[in-house]
């Protein structure tokens, strides 16, 4: 029983999403229940390096969760031939060029999503990556959502039948910041810092159609600046011209037609912030972050259209949960675990590579063309 550990440079872990899903619930959870367990009884223990350009920011963290080692030089730690990772989780306009870097440094690659705000970049850095032979990965963390592992559980099992259409409803209002706070940065609304929705949200429409639908063979989307002024943290108004909500169309392989409206301009009046209605010849279901009701071909219910008399039938009551039939852990944890095991060797593969990433930027890209030139765009097959 052996420790084996790997070196693991984190670099933008100081913002909501690096800070809180992957270095507190991911890699300090899994250091504190004694690293990652592998098939022949070693454990996979990762020493990270907090990278940073505050300071005392990135020591605080440290020492909240009993991590010793942090830095302000990024290049210093990728001269340490000990740290054999690479993990960023910062901005999207830097993230091509910090890949770049680690790429050349030698190390196997982890990040967020997009892996560039352009395609020509998120394919340079895939190409670079296959060059190098280093392993390398991108956080696909929708798919390990407890309602989407459960869908896809329905979808294998063939309850549906032949799925005809996927309909998603993602997002929730964002205070502008006047009446009451925002929930979002203001650089999710500009343009120039690579805010908007479409480069936000449409890459992970990409892999979660992908993965249980069929693969995204054309797009039309329409974005939208529904709110084109909002208040920043000095307190100031600043101009929003980024797009705050996106209409998308998708047809996949398969002849599954797909529409997911993403909005930060919405109020929520359905299960979840996020719900998929998939239906099939031989049923239905829909899921949300945690949950996921069916309704079979037998138990649809037969409705009379008549608008001069209230409606008779509870039409959530002819749906059935999908059970907890299992634990659900945190999912980018599980992720992470996923890769740390393919560094280790304990598996030869990794399915959502730096060419999985593409192609969400592929899509995002594409949406936003989609927008510019009012048609629908066509997505070629992407290879590196």
């Amino acid at each position: 029983m052996a420790e084996r550990r790997i070196g693991l440079i984190m670099n933008g872990i100081t913002g909501r999403m690096g800070m809180n899903q992957h270095l507190i619930r991911s890699i300090a959870a899994i250091r504190a229940d004694g690293g990652v367990l592998l098939a022949n009884g070693d454990r996979i223990m990762p020493d990270p390096i907090l990278v940073g350009r505050n300071q005392e920011k990135v020591q605080a963290l440290a020492r909240a969760y009993g991590i010793e080692r942090v830095t302000t030089d990024l290049d210093a730690a990728l001269a340490n031939k000990d740290d054999i990772l690479f993990f960023d989780a910062a901005t999207t306009q830097m993230r091509a060029a910090l890949l770049r870097r680690a790429i050349a440094a030698g190390k196997h690659i982890y990040c967020e999503k997009p892996t560039a705000d352009r395609l020509e970049d998120a394919l340079d850095v895939a190409r670079l990556a296959k060059q190098a032979g280093i392993k390398h990965g991108v956080v696909q963390d929708k798919l390990f959502l407890p309602g989407l592992r459960k869908l896809k559980m329905v979808l294998d099992s063939g309850a549906l039948g032949r799925i005809c259409s996927v309909k998603g409803e993602f997002g929730y209002w964002v205070f502008e910041g006047d009446l009451q706070p925002a929930q979002r940065p203001s650089w999710n609304y500009k343009k120039a810092e690579g805010g908007g929705i479409i480069l936000d949200m449409l890459c992970h429409w990409r892999y979660v159609l992908d993965n249980l639908f069929g693969e995204v063979e054309s797009v039309s989307c329409l974005g939208a600046v529904h709110i084109p002024e909002r208040i920043g943290e000095d307190g100031k108004p600043y101009k929003a011209d980024a797009d705050d909500a996106a209409y998308a169309t998708f047809q996949l392989a398969g002849g599954v037609i797909a529409h997911i409206n993403s909005s930060w301009v919405t109020r929520v009046r359905r299960d979840d912030l996020v719900t998929f209605q998939v239906d099939g010849t031989h049923g239905s279901a829909i899921a949300g972050l945690t949950k996921c009701w069916t309704q079979s071909r037998v138990n649809t219910p037969k409705p009379v259209w008549n608008p001069d008399v209230p409606q008779t039938i509870d039409f959530y009551a002819g749906w059935q949960e999908v059970p907890d039939t299992q634990p659900y852990p945190n999912g980018f944890r599980v992720q992470w675990e996923m890769f740390l095991k393919y560094i280790a060797g304990e598996t030869a593969s990794f399915p959502w590579d730096l060419l999985a990433g593409a192609k969400g930027v592929q899509l995002a890209e594409a949406g936003l063309q989609s927008w510019a030139e009012r048609r629908w765009i066509d997505l070629p097959k992407l290879e590196v």
